[in-house]
Parts: structure tokens; sequence; C-alpha cells
């Protein structure tokens, strides 16, 4: 039992720290006959793995399903069974009765950031410091460096569209870009384009991001993701230098992950 618990606490401390979405669920209360006692556990990822056991058959198919929505709500819940009666529906017939938690377990979310400049390395160190994982991306080899991002956990280089395209984002990713020269910036949106993020920050005058958009719409970037752009990116507190800009950048991401803009 205790080998089964510590697998199940070790696979959801890594899910947490990789940002990747799960629910633990626990048995908290039994009566009668039930296929585990108080206490069992079962991580359930968003495609359906999992690993340990609440008592399987019908009681952890039911289980699974429901985590699997949690998830994909951002909800926890408790869920009750009666397991006495298959004909009427009930997911077993043990004769006992079990309440479960599903917690939805909060991941760490990821600040993607394109663009290795000064600006994308004051937003990386004031990221790592607030608790974000921190990934860089830039075309530059000799802008990402673990020297110039010791907080990043990924550092990439190459063909910044591609790196993005094969990278696994997330609900829990915020994308900032703050690319040096603009180039690429409408192809990004592109890619970024149907893709699960939470926030998508874009840096630039207001002339500029009109222009970025009219050649993002002439690629096809559909409107429901111009909309979601954050642009000028960062609140208005008249950041001028790196950091100053950072925080302003950072204090706007926290305010969409709080639900306050």
């Amino acid at each position: 039992m205790f080998e089964e618990i510590e697998r199940v606490y070790a696979a959801a401390l890594e899910a947490i720290r990789q940002g990747e979405p799960a629910a633990l669920a626990t048995v908290i209360e039994t009566h009668g006959a039930t296929p585990r006692g108080a206490s069992a556990k079962m991580l359930i990822y968003a495609d359906g793995r999992t690993v340990g056991t609440v008592g399987g058959g019908g009681v952890e198919a039911r289980v699974i399903e429901e985590a699997k929505a949690a998830i994909a709500e951002g909800q926890s819940r408790l869920l009750e069974y009666r397991l006495v009666d298959e004909q009427r529906g009930d997911p077993g017939i043990c004769g006992g009765d079990m309440r479960l938690f599903v917690e939805v377990l909060a991941a760490r979310p990821l600040l993607l950031i394109i663009g290795g400049g000064h600006i994308g390395q004051a937003v990386a160190e004031l990221g790592a410091f607030l608790g974000y994982r921190i990934a860089v991306v830039d075309e530059r080899p000799e802008m990402v460096t673990p020297e110039r991002f010791p907080w990043a956990e990924a550092r990439l280089t190459g063909d910044p569209l591609q790196q993005v395209a094969d990278f696994p984002l997330t609900p829990q990713t915020y994308v900032v870009m703050v690319t040096p020269h603009h180039t690429m910036d409408e192809q990004m949106l592109k890619v970024l384009d149907g893709r699960p993020c939470a926030y998508i920050g874009l840096i630039g005058s207001r002339r500029r991001t009109a222009h970025t958009f009219g050649q993002a719409r002439a690629l096809g970037v559909s409107e429901e993701l111009l909309q979601r752009v954050h642009t000028p990116i960062g609140l208005d507190i008249g950041a001028e230098s790196p950091r100053e800009i950072a925080v302003s950048i950072l204090a706007e991401v926290i305010a969409v992950q709080r639900g306050r803009g």
C-alpha cells in the first residue's frame, strides 16, 4: 500500500512540476463492503492515464471520466457512489457506499518567452522569482545561453516558428512575444492560432501592432485569436527600462491568471 501511495504522490508532484493537467482522486469515506478503503488514491491525467487505483471496475471507470471532466473545467468535485444494484446503474454490487474527492492539481504555469533580448531576459528573471516555469525561444544561439537564462528549463534556438509549433502548449502557458524586430510576429500568431494557452502578449506600438494584425489576417489568423492578444503588452505603469517593462508584463499576466482582466 505504501509503495502505491509513494508512486501516486511522486507522479502528482511530477505533473505539477511539468505543468501537466491531472487530478488526484482520494477515497474519503466508506460504509459497508467497498473495493478500497478510505485514503486509497489514484492520479488521473487529462488523457485518462492513471497511477494507483481506487478499486477498479465500474467505480474506477466512472471516477476516471469524472476526473477528466474536472480537469477540463478546472474544478474539483465530490463523488458519491452506492454499490448495491448494477441493474439500476450502480457501478458495482459490493453492498457499500463510497465518497471520493477529486482534486484538480494546480500545475505550475509556464512563461513561453519568444525573444531573448533584454526584455525577455528581465521577464524570465522576474517570472522565475514569481514561481513560473520558464522557456525561451530565439533564433540567435548566443542570446539563449545558460549564462543569460539560468532560470529557464528550456532554451530553444533555431527556427522560432518551428520551435513554438513543436512546443507542448497547455492552458497553463502564458506566451510573451518580445521579438527584437517583429519580422515574424504575424507568422508566430499563425502558429499560435488554435493552440491552448492562457495568455498571448505582443510588444510593440499601436501602429506596429495594427500592421502586424493586418499581415496576420492576410495569413488567415482568426479574429478570435487576435482579440485575445494583449498589446501593447503589459499594464500601463509608465515603464521604461527592461525590468520595469517586465514588471508591467508580469502584472498583466497575473491579472489574467487571477481573472482580473
